[in-house]
């Protein structure tokens, strides 16, 4: 569908064609964003009726319904470069999202209202997230080199793994919930029975419908706007394409990470967008990465080194900050500081076109 559309408005003016791709990438999104929460609400659903514990279903289907748009647009990614290409767009978008979400989305949480972090999370949580983020900047530096000395991928192998490691975080998390089971709360037994089986199963499909849609309508706007940028620019294509990913479409996929932890920090649950944002980073990591680098390897440039180092520096520094016990304003204001100086070192190596 990506090539399709590509191919029908390639002979149309050039103002006319980013104006295209920015309409399709908007709409894109809004159908990631919009079709997510149809998703996960009619699977919570369905979960309730079946008796499902609400604390299982919010650390499965919820954890893993916020990280539908970003698996949605690295899977397109990833399926439109089977045959040959490189996938900027879907690495970028999962290392992107990843930054974005402890940078832009933490960050704005705790400028809001402080967080206090419970020792637990420095036990099991952060730990874990700092793990999972090691083993995939592991991936990507020393296992996936091509035979292109400046080619970088990781494999289809190492996506299995990924897929096995988040096969067995869902079992930790499942085991884990049965040690403190929980009633399930009347109200939200009310709601699931005031929904019907058939209008929360066509919701269902309906959402992951959407999403499948509004992946492709990202990879295309996204993947348009680069190459016209590339060209108007006189930049490198895969800078552009990797600049692309890392910034628009990694905020889009991240807005249900943004809105929740918004809406947390105004209602005082920083704690949730606390947990939100380590949740969905794992998951991004290991059901993201693995789905798409499973479907076809997934080969970029050297520049992601840059990019998953950083990643995992800033994983450490929001270990370190959680180690006092509280996320402050200071930190929050630290975090957005960080996210500006990346910004603009994008912006400036995709121009200027610096190579590693």
């Amino acid at each position: 569908m990506v090539e399709f559309l590509t191919d029908l408005i390639s002979e149309w003016h050039i103002g006319l064609q980013i104006a295209i791709f920015v309409v399709g990438l908007a709409l894109g999104t809004f159908c990631l964003v919009k079709f997510c929460d149809f998703f996960v609400d009619s699977s919570s659903v369905i979960a309730k009726k079946l008796k499902i514990s609400p604390l299982i279903i919010g650390l499965t289907i919820v954890a893993m319904g916020t990280s539908l748009p970003e698996l949605a647009v690295s899977v397109s990614d990833s399926i439109s470069n089977i045959g040959g290409g490189s996938a900027e767009l879907a690495i970028g978008n999962v290392i992107g999202s990843n930054i974005a979400n402890i940078l832009l989305v933490l960050g704005f949480s705790v400028v809001f209202t402080p967080i206090v972090v419970k020792k637990g999370i420095c036990k099991h949580e952060l730990p874990i997230l700092l793990g999972v983020t090691g083993v995939t900047v592991l991936f990507v530096c020393l296992f996936g080199m091509t035979s292109t000395a400046s080619d970088f991928a990781i494999t289809r192998w190492e996506g299995i793994i990924l897929i096995v490691l988040i096969a067995a975080y869902i079992t930790y998390l499942v085991l884990m919930a049965k040690k403190h089971p929980e009633q399930l709360d009347d109200a939200e037994t009310e709601v699931a029975k005031d929904m019907p089986w058939w209008k929360a199963i066509l919701l269902l499909i309906v959402g992951a419908a959407g999403i499948i849609l509004g992946g492709q309508f990202v990879v295309f706007g996204a993947k348009g706007i680069a190459i016209n940028g590339a060209v108007a620019l006189g930049a490198d294509e895969g800078l552009t394409k990797s600049l692309v990913g890392l910034t628009i479409v990694a905020v889009g996929t991240s807005l249900p990470e943004l809105v929740t932890s918004t809406i947390a920090a105004k209602k005082g649950q920083n704690e949730l967008a606390l947990g939100n944002v380590i949740g969905s980073n794992i998951f991004n990591s290991l059901f993201v990465l693995g789905i798409s680098a499973t479907v076809n390897p997934l080969t970029t440039d050297s520049q992601v080194l840059i990019d998953a180092f950083f990643m995992l520096g800033i994983t450490v520094m929001l270990f370190v900050f959680a180690l006092s016990g509280k996320l402050r304003k200071a930190h929050g204001f630290v975090l957005l500081g960080c996210y500006v100086f990346y910004l603009t070192y994008l912006i400036l190596r995709t121009v200027l076109g610096w190579s590693f």
